[in-house]
C-alpha cells in the first residue's frame, strides 16, 4: 500500500526546524534598534519586496537598497550584512537528532526552505549544512516559493522519491498542509520531542 511505504526520504525545513530563522520579524527589530531605523517603514518596505529576494529576483545588495539603503546612512551596508548574518544560530539538539536518524536508516535529507541566495550559502557554509543535506532546494535557487506546491515537487523529482516515502518537518502549519496535499508525510516541527514522537510513528525512532 502506498500509504504505508517505508520513509526514505526527510524533506525539511531550515529556519525553526535546524537553524534559528535567518531574516525575521525579531532580527528585524533587533537591526532597527542597533542602527536606529523606523521600525514601521523598514517593516512595510520589507514585506513590500522580501518575497522577490526570497524567490531568487533580487540579491542582497538590491533588497537592502529597497528596504534600508534607500536613503543616506550612517553606517555601511557591510556592517548591515554582517549584523543580518550573525542573527543565524544553530538548535544543537535536532541537528544531532537528524544526523543520527540519517545514519542509521541510511535516509536522503533534502532542504526544502525560504530563504534569499545569500543567507543561504551563508547558512550552508556556517554551519556545515552540507554534512546534513544532500541537496538544497531553497526558493532562491528554484524560484518559487512555499506555499507554492511547485517547490515540493522539485524536492520529489531532485529526490527522485514518491510522496509517500518523504516525512517532511517545517514550523509552518500551513506549509506543512501543503506538502500533504501532495501525499507527503507533513510533521508540523514545535518541538524535538513532539517531532520525534510522530517521526516515530513513521517508523524512524532511536
Amino acid at each position: 500500500m502506498a500509504s504505508e511505504a517505508k520513509i526514505t526520504t526527510l524533506f525539511l525545513d531550515v529556519g525553526g526546524v535546524l537553524l534559528t530563522n535567518g531574516w525575521d520579524r525579531k532580527a528585524r527589530y533587533l537591526a532597527v534598534k542597533k542602527f536606529k531605523l523606523d521600525l514601521e517603514e523598514i517593516n512595510e518596505r520589507h514585506h513590500l519586496t522580501f518575497d522577490t529576494y526570497e524567490a531568487g529576483k533580487l540579491n542582497l545588495n538590491e533588497y537592502l537598497d529597497r528596504v534600508v539603503f534607500y536613503e543616506k546612512r550612517n553606517f555601511t551596508k557591510e556592517d548591515f550584512e554582517n549584523f543580518m548574518f550573525t542573527q543565524s544560530n544553530a538548535l544543537p539538539k535536532m541537528i544531532d537528532f537528524i544526523n543520527s536518524l540519517k545514519k542509521k536508516f541510511n535516509l536522503k535529507v533534502t532542504a526544502v526552505s525560504n530563504e534569499g541566495r545569500e543567507l543561504t550559502e551563508y547558512r550552508i557554509k556556517q554551519f556545515k549544512l552540507n554534512e546534513i543535506f544532500d541537496s538544497f532546494v531553497a526558493s532562491s535557487f528554484v524560484h518559487f516559493r512555499k506555499p507554492d506546491v511547485d517547490i515540493y515537487k522539485i524536492a520529489l523529482d531532485i529526490s527522485q522519491v514518491m510522496p509517500q516515502q518523504v516525512a517532511y518537518l517545517d514550523d509552518r502549519l500551513m506549509f506543512v498542509q501543503v506538502a500533504r496535499s501532495l501525499g507527503i508525510k507533513g510533521i508540523h516541527h514545535k518541538s524535538l520531542s513532539s517531532t520525534r514522537e510522530q517521526l516515530a510513528k513513521l517508523g524512524l525512532t532511536l
